[in-house]
């Protein structure tokens, strides 16, 4: 089963709570992040992507990048706009996008839940921004972002949830992209160890949705640290857990996450589409079109959409090869546009679903892209089904919206 346990966090006082509160560091580049907090000195991006206070073409992986993270951290902290609650809580945390619904509690999470598999895993993480976010805590000694975490819903902890929410919220504004972040502390230490408790003995696996790299970067780091003071996981320490924001999986929203391809490997668009009937059934629309239910593609090729159905064969029963994903790279990508490694091939790229299918015709048009592709998005139950397999999603499957505001909660690693 799993541990999840409560913490205090560092956290905005309520007035600065919106100024301080910012978009994950992964989700923009130092200049958008630059411009987003222009004339904002409070913005957290000032500690999870501290590059935006050095010159342009400064290396973000100096040390004096995460000395200066942290350095904006205990400046926010010395000038009151930061302080730690005085006993370890949980906290309720509602996001609120287009009407759609999702809340969390965060709380901290064990490291060893992770490294013996309680904790789910389904991407593959990069080294090099896997490195970055440990040396950010090797700087701090600080989580400065949850992780965005599911679990299969429990009854019994939505209505400790729910509870929560019938008393005043701590926090309560709409950011700049319209999402309402609302969050309430449990404080009553009866419903935290109730709390505690359903995890405990309710919850056998926790999934990672969203923050692959910050979730390894989280356990290995306060590994590191256990190690060298010689403590063991029975001790209390708090570098024995890292940050998470842990929702129900019937909440969750995937977005669909599309592919736009340059160039038609050398082929006109009457081979390409003659090819694409070996696999796929092709329909040519009169409008828009985005795919509606699994094995079913939009594609947008010279001004025109067309429907593609995945014919019987093109897909399996395990769950990776009955993904649309690997439908598309095993049927399409790889046989017929040379698209091997999506990783790294730079003739593909990827669009978001938050951006609207309008993106994609916008990409094509421009002749910056010769092909598009929309995708129906897969489930939290594929993403379950797949971590339950042991297996990893191919590249670019998950797009999960609306995103965690970073800055609002806060995880020491020292001290009980």
């Amino acid at each position: 089963m799993s541990t999840f346990v409560p913490f205090k966090a560092f956290r905005p006082v309520r007035e600065k709570a919106k100024d301080v509160a910012c978009r994950p560091y992964d989700v923009l580049d130092e200049k958008e992040a630059r411009k987003e907090c222009e004339g904002n000195p409070l913005s957290f991006y000032h500690v999870i992507k501290p590059e935006i206070d050095f010159p342009d073409g400064h290396d973000h992986y100096a040390p004096e990048i995460y000395q200066k993270g942290k350095e904006n951290f205990d400046k926010l902290v010395k000038s009151n706009v930061l302080f730690q609650d005085a006993e370890a809580s949980f906290y309720v945390y509602q996001l609120n996008m287009d009407g759609h619904k999702q809340t969390s509690l965060v709380g901290c999470c064990a490291i060893d839940d992770y490294f013996n598999g309680v904790i789910k895993k389904h991407e593959k993480t990069r080294p090099d921004k896997e490195e970055d976010r440990k040396n950010h805590i090797r700087a701090s000694k600080l989580n400065y972002e949850p992780v965005f975490f599911s679990y299969p819903k429990v009854d019994a902890i939505d209505r400790l949830v729910e509870q929560a929410k019938t008393g005043k919220p701590e926090y309560d504004f709409t950011s700049d992209d319209g999402v309402r972040h609302t969050a309430w502390v449990i404080k009553d230490r009866a419903m935290v160890a109730a709390v505690e408790k359903l995890f405990e003995t309710s919850v056998p696996k926790i999934y990672v949705a969203d923050g692959h790299h910050r979730t390894a970067a989280g356990a290995h780091v306060a590994q590191e640290f256990r190690a060298a003071r010689g403590g063991d996981a029975s001790d209390g320490h708090r570098d024995n857990y890292f940050m998470a924001a842990l929702f129900p999986d019937d909440q969750v929203k995937i977005f669909d996450y599309n592919r736009v391809v340059k160039d038609l490997n050398g082929l006109s668009s009457g081979q390409f589409v003659k090819l694409l009937s070996n696999s796929f059934f092709i329909e040519e629309k009169s409008e828009t079109y985005r795919s509606e239910s699994p094995h079913v593609f939009g594609m947008y090729l010279d001004g025109k959409w067309y429907k593609l159905t995945a014919k019987n064969g093109t897909y399996n029963g395990n769950p990776i090869g009955r993904l649309d994903v690997t439908i598309l790279s095993k049927h399409l990508l790889e046989p017929i546009l040379d698209i091997v490694d999506l990783r790294t091939d730079k003739r593909i790229e990827f669009v978001g679903g938050i951006r609207g299918i309008k993106e994609l015709e916008k990409r094509v048009d421009s002749g910056e892209m010769k092909v598009a592709f929309s995708m129906f998005p897969v489930s939290m139950k594929e993403v379950i089904e797949v971590s339950d397999n042991g297996e990893l999603m191919p590249p670019k499957v998950t797009w999960f919206e609306p995103k965690l505001r970073s800055g609002l909660f806060v995880h020491s690693l020292n001290g009980k």
